[in-house]
């Protein structure tokens, strides 16, 4: 065995060479020139946060893509500069072998293998890739001359270029199993094939939220645009939206619409649902979860939609506070820590993105918590927090992202337990080695219904981003009636 590793190692080490002596006998030409200056560009992967900045700065799949590579990059560097390279160290080539017009003026002295200018710029353009395909094989001729360049201008051998871009490329691969990847189709439902066609919002009522997203742009604008003949409600700070909505429906409203966040999605859901009218979602929140899912992107979507008559119906779950009427939410309801860290993660996803805000947010509120003690289906337990979806959430064992269905009829509930020894502890490794799913402490089960029975003083109920009641006693379920949303039609998405 160690015979032919080394008989291996001769024929990489053979390779190398010939290569390198062959780059040696290309003429003068300015791709050296240009070479040098990307390679150094690259030095501490300083093109690559450029890089991610330009992506982030705008919202949407290209700042996920953005904050992936550049976690991505971390843990590239750290394998490469902290592992491999002391587990593995090997000579860089001579600084003679090529001449002077190419080689670099202050070459790097660390161990050659493997290259860890190649690692970060594979790590990057996968996982830029991971998230959009389009902006990675934009980066991906851009990486690939980063890593040709160790080779051009001499400080790495051919070998480890391909080692540094196999780990790299490793690394961002390995991110899916603590960030899964979202799929870029909307969610499954069931068409509804009895709703009026309403060309540029004729019949439509809608609610405008200014005040939800971006407060620089006015939602009546781009609704005037998209739906010219729709009759816009504009809200105003302090407005009780479901009244104001209610006191525009007449006899000849065929539907109602939102332009605005998730909180205003379901009230205007519990409108549509009262009245037996189908509703149109126009995203205009910030984070537009449920706009997302449903498959509408942009306010001509809906229009689109509402004038091929295209629609879905999807399921509606509510919860009753000690007794009160059932208050509908279209995406998650949560008592316990988790309305505190939603609150936490929304206010530091702008900066840090949802995923690591997430991350950061969960320690801070299980450090600061104290245990809920509740009794659910009949057994008393003690919780950190309690999350509820409208409907099966994935990824599993992680931060819910999207639900692949909105037509289960099923409520995803999870919490994590306070009543096992080391709880909080055990969490935490659980969820950094990838097993959250397997531990004692993390349960998550799909049922119809839930009651919760708080034993102590009333907390908060969060519902869709929004926190508006306390209690102690609450029931979450799924409505016998489903709702009607408008979406357009996508035969490889519905069913």
């Amino acid at each position: 065995m160690l015979e032919w590793l080394r008989m291996i190692a001769s024929r990489i080490n053979e390779t190398d060479v010939t290569i390198e002596r062959r780059i040696a006998r290309i003429p003068r030409s300015g791709a050296d020139t240009a070479l040098a200056r990307i390679t150094t560009a690259a030095n501490h992967s300083v093109l690559w946060f450029v890089i991610a900045a330009a992506l982030a700065s705008r919202r949407g799949v290209t700042r996920r893509a953005a904050l992936r590579g550049v976690v991505a990059i971390g843990g590239a560097s750290l394998l490469t500069n902290a592992v491999a390279k002391p587990l593995m160290p090997r000579r860089r080539p001579a600084a003679d072998a090529l001449p002077d017009f190419r080689t670099l003026p202050d070459p790097p002295t660390s161990s050659s293998f493997p290259s860890g200018h190649a690692a970060s710029a594979a790590a990057f353009t996968t996982a830029v890739a991971m998230e959009s395909p389009v902006a990675g094989m934009v980066i991906a001729p851009l990486a690939a001359t980063v890593a040709y360049s160790r080779v051009h201008t001499g400080v790495h051998w051919t070998s480890d270029v391909v080692a540094g871009a196999a780990l790299g490329g490793a690394v961002a691969l390995a991110t899916r199993r603590w960030w899964a990847v979202r799929p870029d189709v909307p969610a499954r439902a069931r068409p509804h094939a009895d709703v009026e066609a309403l060309p540029q919002g004729d019949g439509l009522v809608v609610a405008a939220n200014k005040h939800a997203g971006d407060r620089s742009v006015d939602p009546a604008d781009e609704i005037n645009q998209a739906l010219p003949k729709a009759r816009i409600v504009a809200l105003e700070a302090g407005d009780d939206l479901v009244e104001r909505l209610t006191a525009e429906v007449d006899d000849s409203t065929k539907a109602v619409g939102v332009a605005g966040g998730d909180g205003s999605v379901a009230a205007v859901a519990a409108v549509a649902e009262r009245h037996r009218l189908p509703l149109a979602v126009l995203p205009a929140g910030t984070l537009n979860h449920f706009a997302r899912d449903i498959g509408v992107a942009t306010f001509d979507d809906a229009a689109e939609a509402m004038r091929t008559g295209e629609a879905v119906s999807v399921d509606l779950a509510t919860v009753r506070v000690d007794g009160a009427a059932p208050r509908p939410f279209v995406n998650t309801a949560s008592i316990g820590g988790y309305p505190d860290m939603v609150r936490i993660r929304e206010r530091w996803e702008h900066r840090l993105g949802k995923w690591v805000s997430a991350g950061l947010a969960l320690i801070r509120v299980l450090a600061e918590a104290r245990p809920l003690h509740v009794t659910m289906e009949g057994r008393r337990r003690a919780v950190w927090l309690l999350f509820v979806g409208n409907g099966p959430y994935h990824p599993r064992g992680m931060v819910p992202a999207w639900r692949p269905g909105l037509d289960t009829g099923l409520l995803d509930v999870r919490y994590l337990r306070a009543d096992v020894r080391m709880s909080r502890t055990r969490f935490l490794v659980a969820a950094l080695t990838g097993t959250l799913t397997r531990s004692r402490v993390y349960v998550q089960r799909e049922i119809p219904r839930l009651t919760v029975d708080v034993h102590g003083e009333p907390v908060a109920l969060a519902t869709d981003g929004e926190v508006p009641a306390s209690g102690t006693r609450f029931d979450f379920a799924v409505a016998e009636a489903r709702l009607t949303v408008y979406r357009p039609k996508d035969p490889e998405i519905t069913r």
